[in-house]
C-alpha cells in the first residue's frame, strides 16, 4: 500500500455512489483505479490486471472475490491479493469523508521527454501545423506527444469519424497550400482505411504525412490482434515508408519523411510500434528542422530547350496556353505571358479557376468537364504551350499540334506521347525567361473578340438550359448559375465526383476561387473531407464550400458531426437525385440495362439539423437563391439539399 506521506488526495466518488458488492472504474489525475465496496469498506486498486491488462473496474465481486473480466483471475476486493498466490494488484489509501470518497496517490512525476516528443517537435519545426486522425489503443503514446504540441500552440488536431476522411482532408489541405498535413491512425484497420485518400494525394502530387500505430515489436510476425504488414501495405502508395525503432535517429527519420513528402509531392509514412512511442528520448536529443535540408527549387531550363521554345512561340499565329493543377502557384507569371503572347488560356479540369473566366483570354475548361469555347480554340491552335498539366485522356490535349511542355518533373515530360519541345524547369522561372526573350513581339493574332463571341454563344446556351424543367427537380445549369453568383470571388470550392462534377465544370464561372477535386483517382466522397482540409488551411479568412451528389455525400456524411464539433464554417451543397446518375448514364451509353444505381436516401437537410448544423431543403427554383445566401451567411456548418433532376445535367 502506498505511503501516506506526500500523497495528493483526489475525490473519486460521492458519499453513497458505490453500493455494497459493486466495483467501478474512476480516474484520479492520470491514474485509472478500480474502486470497490466490500463488507462496508471502500478500497482502491490499480485498475490494470497484471496478467493481461484487463480493466478490473469492469469486473464483478463473486463469492467474496473480485474477478478480472478478461480471464477470470481473482483478487481480494480490498487487499488486492490473489488467494493462494504471491501476486496481486497495488492498492491505495482511501478515506471516506463527509463529502465523498477520497484516494491518496503519490504526486505525479514530471513528464519525461520521449522519442515521439522529439518527432512531434520535428514535425512542427518543418511547418506541419495540422493533424487529422483518430486516437486509439496502438497510437496512444504518439497521440500524447501530439497533444503536447497542441497545448503548446504549435499544432491543431481534428478528430474525425472515419480514417479515410482524415487522408482526404490532408489531400485537400495539400492541394490548396502545397504543404503537408498529417493523418494519425491506429494499426490494422485504422491504417488501411487511409489508403484511398492517400492514393488520391499521391496521384495528384499532393504532399501528405501518414502516422500509423503498430502492435508491439515483440509480437510482430505471428499474427497479433490488428497486426498487418504496414510497410508492405503502404509501399506502393508512399515514396517513403519506414518503421520507427528504439534505435532509430528519431529527428532524422521525421525530417526524411517530410523531405520526401515536400520535395517529391508525395505520401510519406511512419510506423510507430506501441512500445517505442513512450521510450525516453536521449539526453539532449534535438528536434530536426528544414534549414540546410531543402535547396531552392526555382531552377531555369536548359538554354537550348528555351531557345527552341522561343522560336516556336515567336512564329505562331494562333498559340494557346493550357494550364493544369501544377500551375496553381505560378499563375501571375503565366497570365502575364499569355497576355504578352495574345494566347487564349485553357485549363484542365483540375486547373479550373486558375484564371478567372471573366479574363479576356480565358476560355474555361478543356475536355469532358469543359466548355465548347476551350474545345474550339484547341482545334484552331497552331501551337500549344502546356504548363503543369498531365495530359490526362479526360482533358483531351491533342497530340496533333506542335507542343511545348514545361514541367519540373522530367518524368512528366512527354509521358503519353512525344512532345515537340519538352522543357524541364520551374514554371515561374521558365515563363519569366520566355517573356523576356519574346519582348520583341510575336506573330500571334489577337483572339479577344473571338473569345468574347464564343462566350456569348455558350452563355446563351446555358440560359436555355436553365429553363429546362421536367417536373422532377431542378436542373444543374440553374444550380450552378445560382452558386456562381452566391459564393465569394475568393472562396475555396471542393467538388466531388459524378454528374454534379461535370456540371460544375461546365456551368460554374470562376473568379478568383480555388477549386479542389479528386483528379486522377476520381474518388467519390472526396469533397466534404477535402473541404475540412481547406477550412483547416484558411479558417475564417475565406468561404469554404463543398459540392457533391447524394452518392458522394453518403460516403462520409458522418463527418458533418466533425464540422459541428470544431465549428468548421463549411457550406455543403448537395445535389439530391436519388441516383448514381453518372453510372446510369454510362450504362445507357454502353447499351447496358440501368441496374442498381438508385439510392435510398434520408432527408439530408433534417439529418444536418440533427447533427447540429443548419439544414435547408430546396425543392423549387425560387427557393434556391435565398437558401444559398442563408447557408453561406450562417456562422457554422450548413447543408443545402437541392432536389435535382438526374437527366438535366
Amino acid at each position: 500500500m502506498s505511503d501516506r506521506k506526500a500523497l495528493v488526495w483526489h475525490k473519486v466518488l460521492e458519499p453513497d455512489e458505490l453500493e455494497e458488492g459493486r466495483v467501478k472504474t474512476v480516474v484520479a489525475g492520470h491514474t485509472s483505479l478500480c474502486m470497490t465496496r466490500f463488507e462496508g469498506q471502500s478500497a482502491a486498486l490499480d485498475n490494470r490486471c497484471p496478467h493481461q491488462g484487463g480493466p478490473l473496474g469492469e469486473g464483478s465481486i463473486e463469492n467474496g472475490l473480485l474477478r478480472c473480466p478478461w480471464h477470470g483471475w481473482d483478487y481480494h476486493p480490498c487487499t488486492g491479493k490473489a488467494p493462494g498466490f504471491d501476486d496481486g494488484v497495488e492498492t491505495y489509501q482511501v478515506e471516506d469523508r463527509e463529502d465523498g470518497v477520497y484516494v491518496g496517490l503519490p504526486e505525479e512525476e514530471a513528464h519525461t521527454r520521449t522519442v515521439t516528443d522529439v518527432m512531434a517537435e520535428t514535425m512542427t519545426a518543418w511547418g506541419v501545423d495540422t493533424v487529422f486522425g483518430m486516437v486509439g489503443h496502438s497510437n496512444l503514446g504518439l497521440a500524447d506527444a501530439l497533444r503536447r504540441q497542441v497545448e503548446g500552440g504549435k499544432l491543431r488536431y481534428f478528430g474525425i469519424r472515419h480514417e479515410g476522411a482524415a487522408a482526404f482532408a490532408c489531400s485537400g489541405y495539400a492541394k490548396l497550400t502545397g504543404r503537408p498535413a498529417a493523418c494519425l491512425t491506429i494499426a490494422g484497420p485504422g491504417a488501411t482505411n487511409l489508403l484511398t485518400g492517400l492514393w488520391d494525394a499521391k496521384v495528384d502530387r499532393a504532399p501528405v504525412l501518414a502516422l500509423t500505430g503498430q502492435v508491439d515489436t515483440q509480437v510482430l510476425g505471428p499474427g497479433a490482434f490488428q497486426e498487418i504488414d504496414l510497410k508492405s501495405a503502404f509501399d506502393a502508395v508512399s515514396s517513403f515508408s519506414q518503421p520507427v525503432l528504439g534505435t532509430s535517429k528519431h529527428a532524422e527519420l521525421m525530417s526524411l519523411a517530410l523531405k520526401h513528402a515536400t520535395l517529391e509531392r508525395d505520401v510519406a509514412h511512419l510506423i510507430f510500434p506501441d512500445e517505442v512511442q513512450t521510450l525516453p528520448a536521449g539526453e539532449g536529443a534535438a528536434a530536426g528542422a528544414p534549414e540546410g535540408r531543402v535547396a531552392n527549387q526555382q531552377f531555369a531550363p536548359p538554354a537550348e530547350a528555351l531557345e527552341e521554345a522561343v522560336g516556336l512561340l515567336r512564329d505562331a499565329k494562333r498559340p494557346v496556353v493550357v494550364v493544369g493543377h501544377g500551375a496553381r502557384f505560378h499563375m501571375e507569371a503565366i497570365t502575364a505571358l499569355a497576355e504578352q503572347l495574345d494566347a487564349p488560356v485553357l485549363t484542365t479540369f483540375k486547373g479550373k479557376g486558375l484564371i478567372a473566366d471573366a479574363h479576356p483570354l480565358a476560355c474555361g475548361v478543356l475536355g469532358r468537364s469543359g466548355t465548347s469555347i476551350a474545345s474550339w480554340f484547341m482545334n484552331e491552335a497552331d501551337l500549344l504551350l502546356v504548363l503543369g498539366a498531365s495530359f490526362s485522356n479526360h482533358t483531351g490535349i491533342t497530340p496533333k499540334i506542335p507542343t511545348i511542355q514545361v514541367d519540373f518533373d522530367p518524368m512528366a515530360l512527354g509521358r503519353f506521347h512525344p512532345i515537340t519541345v519538352p522543357v524541364l524547369g520551374e514554371l515561374s522561372v521558365t515563363t519569366r525567361l520566355l517573356s523576356e526573350a519574346l519582348e520583341g513581339g510575336t506573330a500571334a493574332i489577337d483572339p479577344r473578340e473571338e473569345i468574347a463571341a464564343r462566350w456569348a454563344i455558350w452563355r446563351e446556351e446555358k440560359a436555355r438550359r436553365r429553363q429546362d424543367d421536367r417536373g422532377k427537380g431542378l436542373n444543374s445549369a440553374l444550380v450552378f448559375e445560382a452558386l456562381t453568383h452566391a459564393v465569394d470571388e475568393d472562396a475555396v470550392l471542393a467538388v466531388d465526383v459524378g454528374n454534379n462534377t461535370y456540371s460544375f465544370g461546365r456551368y460554374f464561372e470562376c473568379q478568383r476561387q480555388d477549386v479542389l477535386m479528386s483528379g486522377y483517382l476520381g474518388s467519390i466522397g472526396f469533397s466534404l473531407p477535402a473541404a475540412m482540409g481547406a477550412w483547416a488551411a484558411v479558417g475564417s479568412e475565406r468561404q469554404v464550400v463543398s459540392v457533391s451528389g447524394d452518392g458522394g455525400f453518403g460516403q462520409y456524411m458522418g463527418e458533418l458531426t466533425t464540422l459541428v464539433k470544431y465549428g468548421m464554417n463549411i457550406t455543403h451543397v448537395l445535389l439530391h437525385n436519388a441516383e448514381l446518375g453518372k453510372i446510369s448514364k454510362e450504362q445507357r451509353a454502353g447499351e447496358w440495362d440501368v441496374w442498381e444505381t438508385s439510392l435510398q436516401n434520408p432527408d439530408f437537410a433534417r439529418f444536418a439539423t440533427n447533427c447540429g448544423a443548419l439544414g435547408i431543403r430546396v425543392e423549387r427554383a425560387d427557393e434556391l437563391e435565398d437558401a444559398l445566401a442563408r447557408a453561406l451567411a450562417h456562422d457554422g456548418p450548413a447543408l443545402v439539399e437541392v432536389m435535382t433532376d438526374a437527366e438535366l445535367i
